[in-house]
């Protein structure tokens, strides 16, 4: 036999089938919810999964404002920033977050699940996360996902 039966194959970003999904973040536990939408964004629960190039999916998050924390996460957490000037540290809590910003604290876990270069920068990118049932995408026929 001089031939391989089988080849590996790369995805690249001309290959790549890319599909749109929504998830109800209703009454889900905030980091269970985050980490599968992560590995959706990511690609890693398909057969064609390419470490170093995007060939996850678009994901929607619905009802966002509706997310559970369990324990005293939602008072004891603190998210901390900085606003780039002396003395300029800032600290949050959960609840504080999600009565400002409902789609901050899905934001932040998903991001912090992501890749730490360009590539988790880009995978970014195809998150879309609202407070309410209502999403503009229903151009491309999202699937509905239950976790």
């Amino acid at each position: 036999m001089d031939t391989l039966s089988y080849k590996t194959v790369s995805a690249n970003k001309a290959t790549v089938q890319k599909d749109w999904i929504v998830v109800d973040a209703e009454n889900q536990v905030l980091g269970r919810l985050c980490s599968e939408i992560a590995k959706i964004i990511r690609g890693k629960h398909k057969p064609s999964f390419t470490p170093h190039a995007d060939c996850g999916d678009q994901v929607i998050v619905i009802n966002a404002d509706k997310i559970r924390l369990t324990g005293k996460k939602l008072t004891d957490k603190v998210y901390t920033r900085h606003t780039g000037y002396p003395g300029g540290q800032r600290f949050a809590t959960p609840r504080e977050v999600l009565a400002k910003n409902p789609r901050g604290v899905i934001e932040a876990a998903v991001k912090g699940m992501l890749p730490k270069n360009r590539l988790g920068r880009a995978l970014f990118n195809n998150l879309y996360v609202y407070a309410g049932t209502e999403h503009p995408h229903t151009a491309q026929q999202p699937k509905e996902i239950k976790f």
